[in-house]
């Protein structure tokens, strides 16, 4: 099989990592981009150097999964490590393992602890778990890497707790552009949830408060429902398995072909195959299908079981994104939820890693109730909205630059002023990013022009010098032209050549140091000759 582009950089990458004395890495890719396709490449790789493999799952049918995902990816076969099944003594390098039997002591203590040398953790957000960290002790000096989709920032700096860097993302927004994934369609319907009064469990929303909150709305959102979801294949997230069956009710009142499936139905696989045959048009289900089930038709998502977990969220949204003959979009639809719980999950979580603009993107869908909106547009739409109000807050803040007669730039006027709203929305998530900038950062940063003071943690400050050396090799303009210029009113001089911005200063210089009367800031794009 030939690896899409993306795939084969992720493989590379977190080789490369390997080679370079990396022993843990992670791989983040959306639902639906082919992540099974991409460590069965790496295990095939590590095969051919001698490795035994492990994978290592929570659950059978991921397990399953990947099996058959490797032998049709690379024509291995793999042993199993679960209930009475064992891969000792077997010929297959590859194994695909259960977490609750490996965690065992009497299983675990039978395998050499050198025994696996490559160790895979599909859905690796759970790898921090107690069971996981039994097993990743045991084979201490394997190399791990762990694959998930797109987790939320807490996610990520609890990761960070075990895991040694981040190989390879690759963002929804990238796989919707690209080709990979459909356009997602985000749709706020003004009927207001009131879920102020449900308690945290876990770090969540209750479930269980959930359900009740939600009850007296259901007749409400089956009746918004034959207005967007008639024509739609439509997945509906609840939070308890009895409000499910509950809703499945209501929406064969409303003539909706409703099905609903839970870990206790025995005939789930019936009822799975039937859905993706079209003898139903909604499916109900209580959390069951986040992970390990595919339906590429489905066409729209609600979720009614509001989360703060992004990655939950990514997960639920994931199961419409996928690629389907006749289908040309996903209608995510969202509900004002009245809470005072402000981490709520909604469609900006996707694509947003900056959380002003996901914010923002909130706000714009809120206002256009009732209107289904493309995301990446939207998207694009609320990034400008926040950058404006940067700007202005920035200008602001250079007025009182100037008054101050700095010598070095600010790190968000160089951030703006290169339109680099990854450093602006910078989060640390691995134990060395989070330490203080070291004094060597310190002095780097300044000698090339930039203010460390507001710099705070190491890997912001390694960002920023890796950005800045980039700029160089690629001929861009530095920090310090970026400030003399900028301190003169010139716009953006971060999107400008070196040469031209070198020009225009030693114009600048031969002119007194003021600004020659033919040429106006303000307007001034950087490319004429000056």
């Amino acid at each position: 099989m030939t690896l899409r582009p993306y795939q084969e950089e992720a493989r590379k990458s977190v080789e490369d990592k390997w080679l370079e004395g990396t022993k843990r890495t992670l791989v983040v890719l959306p639902t639906g981009t082919g992540k099974t396709v991409i460590f069965a490449k790496i295990a095939e790789d590590m095969v051919k150097q001698g490795n035994h493999v492990l994978i290592l799952a929570h659950r059978g049918e991921l397990l399953e999964q990947a099996a058959d995902k490797i032998y049709k990816t690379t024509g291995l076969k793999c042993s199993v490590e679960k209930a009475e099944e064992t891969c000792m003594d077997s010929w297959f390098r590859i194994t695909v393992g259960s977490v609750q039997s490996l965690q065992r002591e009497t299983r675990l203590s039978r395998f050499p602890a050198d025994f696996f040398g490559t160790i895979i953790i599909d859905e690796a957000h759970h790898a921090i778990s107690p069971g996981y960290q039994t097993v990743l002790q045991h084979f201490k000096d394997a190399h791990v890497l762990g694959v998930t989709a797109t987790p939320d920032r807490g996610d990520m700096r609890n990761l960070g707790e075990y895991f040694d860097n981040l190989a390879y993302e690759y963002t929804l927004p990238r796989a919707i552009k690209e080709g990979y994934l459909c356009p997602i369609k985000a749709l706020t319907i003004p009927l207001k949830l009131d879920i102020s009064q449900v308690g945290i469990q876990s770090g969540d929303f209750a479930a269980g408060e959930i359900g009740t909150a939600l009850d007296p709305y259901l007749e409400q959102i089956a009746t918004e429902m034959e207005t967007y979801c008639k024509d739609r294949k439509t997945v509906v997230f609840l939070p308890l398995i009895k409000t499910s069956q509950k809703f499945v009710e209501v929406l064969t009142a409303h003539g909706f072909r409703a099905a609903e499936v839970n870990g206790g139905s025995e005939d789930r696989s019936e009822i799975l195959k039937a859905f993706d045959a079209g003898e139903y048009d909604v499916l109900c289900n209580s959390m069951l299908l986040t992970e390990g089930w595919d339906c590429p038709s489905v066409d729209c998502v609600i979720v009614l079981r509001p989360t703060k977990e992004r990655g939950l969220f990514c997960q639920m949204v994931g199961r419409g994104t996928r690629l389907s003959p006749g289908k040309k979009d996903l209608l995510l639809i969202d509900f004002l939820w009245l809470t005072d719980k402000h981490e709520l999950c909604h469609p900006a979580s996707l694509i947003c890693e900056d959380n002003d603009v996901a914010q923002q993107l909130t706000k714009n869908l809120e206002d256009k109730a009732g209107v289904a909106v493309d995301l990446e547009e939207a998207e694009k739409m609320a990034t400008e909205d926040v950058i404006q109000q940067r700007e202005n807050a920035l200008a602001k803040k250079l007025a009182e630059m100037r008054r101050r007669k700095k010598k070095l730039v600010d790190p968000l006027q160089y951030e703006m002023s290169i339109q680099a709203e990854d450093l602006a929305g910078y989060t640390p998530a691995f134990g060395w990013q989070m330490a203080p900038p070291s004094d060597k950062q310190i002095q780097q940063l300044e000698k090339r022009g930039i203010c460390p003071d507001e710099i705070e943690n190491a890997g912001k400050a390694a960002l920023l010098l890796d950005r800045i050396e980039k700029r160089q090799l690629a001929g861009l303009t530095t920090p310090k032209q970026i400030r003399f210029l900028e301190g003169r009113g010139f716009k953006h001089v971060g999107t400008w050549e070196f040469d031209t911005a070198r020009k225009l200063i030693d114009r600048i210089a031969a002119n007194g140091w003021r600004v020659p009367f033919d040429i106006n800031p303000e307007t001034f794009e950087g490319k004429a000759n000056v």
